[in-house]
């Protein structure tokens, strides 16, 4: 008789049980993502969002509302001119949203309502910082948004300044609003019209200064951030900051190298500017296909060499943690140090006198095996359905996984199925293949027993 109790007991138990209860932190953020996009792409079909009052097609709704919320700016129309105040406003909110994480926003407002964040709320915040250990992840998450709200405000006073010179005040504060929460977040929507970026800002400090500072630290991801906040002194900093900052470090200044040389006699980009000019825009270019998506020259007209180099800096991304997305600068520090290691025929994969456990390079190997097939599959898939050479099609769906939004022009010539080629690997790209692959995956079983080992030839 006990034993029927304690079944009826447990019957009860999963009566009792939420759908959300039974789900994975992975396929919780999934959802998450996917309703989100949903309800945005739901908004930004109304004709109330439209500048001409007639309702947007719902595929480039959808499109719009995948790279607002994957924070990945790749646009079919025009935001400055295509949507009006309402469908603005609800693309900055997506990109908020998007950036900084459903659950830590849901943070926000549990916080404000007096609401107890759970065992399962933790461990999906967890699963959305990218933390290691669910220890201190509401602390975080909190001092993510006090961040955040403090850089996106010192930043956007900063650009309405600049900008209300050229636009007016009103126009011009919520300008800076905008793409301070734009760059902030890595997304790279803009409001200056007709698809060309920042093209008009090329020579203007200010803007180039505010928006690279904006998309770095955007960039470096939130747990590093705060390391820097509290620990300040590189002695005291552990071992993934070190790993971020001195990754992020080689790539900005060897990518502003790179960039001007390959464009320094292109008589399209750098030519026709001053030496100092020059510098300015090769900084801004180094700093924006790393995920954040805006450009002061034009992406067409760069050469092959830099628009190929372009493609390399945008699958690398930003950091673990951070608005940005690619295969991340610490698992190609990891896998950088891999290869070293092997080449010098030692064991052990170390980073500044710290030894990293093997799961932790299988884990990177896998994360950059799943993107490469993802970004060649779709690229194969766009040559068979798009009318464009191969490295603009290359180009197009390496900043969809790495949610970039930098283009060669072809997005808004996209066919029905190019679009939700492009619409399928920004979400994609933006929760990560192993997030998916973890999301629709059944629970691994532990296994009581290894196979014999036996070698096979390689290289």
């Amino acid at each position: 008789m006990g034993f029927f109790d304690t079944d009826t007991g447990i019957a009860s138990h999963l009566k009792n049980e939420s759908i959300f209860d039974r789900l994975s932190p992975a396929q919780v953020l999934v959802l998450g993502f996917a309703f989100l996009i949903l309800i945005g792409a739901g908004l930004l079909s109304l004709p109330v969002s439209s500048v001409s009052g007639e309702p947007t097609g719902f595929l480039d709704a959808l499109f719009t509302a995948t790279s607002a919320v994957c924070v990945t700016g790749l646009v079919v129309v025009d935001t400055g001119t295509h949507f009006s105040l309402f469908g603005q406003i609800v693309i900055m909110v997506l990109i908020q949203v998007g950036g900084l994480g459903f659950m830590t926003m849901g943070t926000l407002f549990a916080l404000i309502i007096g609401k107890k964040i759970h065992l399962k709320e933790r461990l999906i915040i967890q699963e959305s910082l990218n933390q290691l250990t669910m220890e201190g992840v509401v602390r975080l998450a909190k001092s993510v948004l006090a961040i955040t709200f403090l850089i996106e405000g010192i930043a956007a006073v900063l650009l309405g300044l600049r900008f209300s010179q050229d636009y007016g005040l009103a126009r011009g504060f919520y300008y800076g609003l905008f793409h301070s929460i734009s760059a902030f977040n890595n997304a790279g929507f803009d409001l200056l019209g007709g698809f060309r970026s920042m093209t008009g800002y090329v020579t203007d400090s200010t803007i180039n200064a505010v928006v690279t500072i904006l998309v770095i630290l955007g960039g470096l991801g939130f747990t590093v951030v705060v390391d820097l906040y509290t620990r300040r002194k590189w002695r005291r900093l552990s071992l993934h900051t070190k790993v971020v900052l001195s990754t992020a470090l080689v790539l900005l200044v060897f990518g502003m190298a790179a960039f001007f040389l390959l464009e320094y006699h292109n008589a399209a980009t750098l030519a026709p500017l001053s030496f100092k000019n020059k510098l300015t825009a090769s900084w801004f270019q180094s700093v924006t296909p790393r995920t954040a998506g805006f450009n002061t020259l034009d992406i067409a007209g760069l050469t092959n060499a830099t628009q190929f180099f372009f493609i390399i800096l945008m699958f690398i991304g930003a950091a673990p943690g951070s608005t940005g997305g690619g295969i991340k600068t610490s698992t190609f520090a990891t896998l950088i140090s891999a290869v070293t290691a092997l080449s010098r025929g030692k064991e052990d994969v170390e980073l500044f006198e710290r030894r990293l456990p093997k799961e932790l390079v299988y884990r990177s190997l896998t994360i950059v095996l799943a993107s490469l097939f993802l970004v060649i599959t779709v690229t194969m898939l766009l040559t068979i359905t798009e009318q464009a050479d191969f490295l603009t099609l290359l180009f197009e769906s390496t900043s969809a996984f790495a949610t970039v939004g930098l283009s060669m022009g072809i997005t808004t010539k996209l066919t029905v199925l190019g679009k939700l080629a492009i619409t399928v690997t920004m979400f994609a790209g933006r929760l990560g293949p192993l997030t998916i692959a973890f999301a629709v995956a059944q629970r691994q079983r532990k296994t009581m027993y290894r196979l014999p080992e036996e070698k096979i030839m390689v290289g």
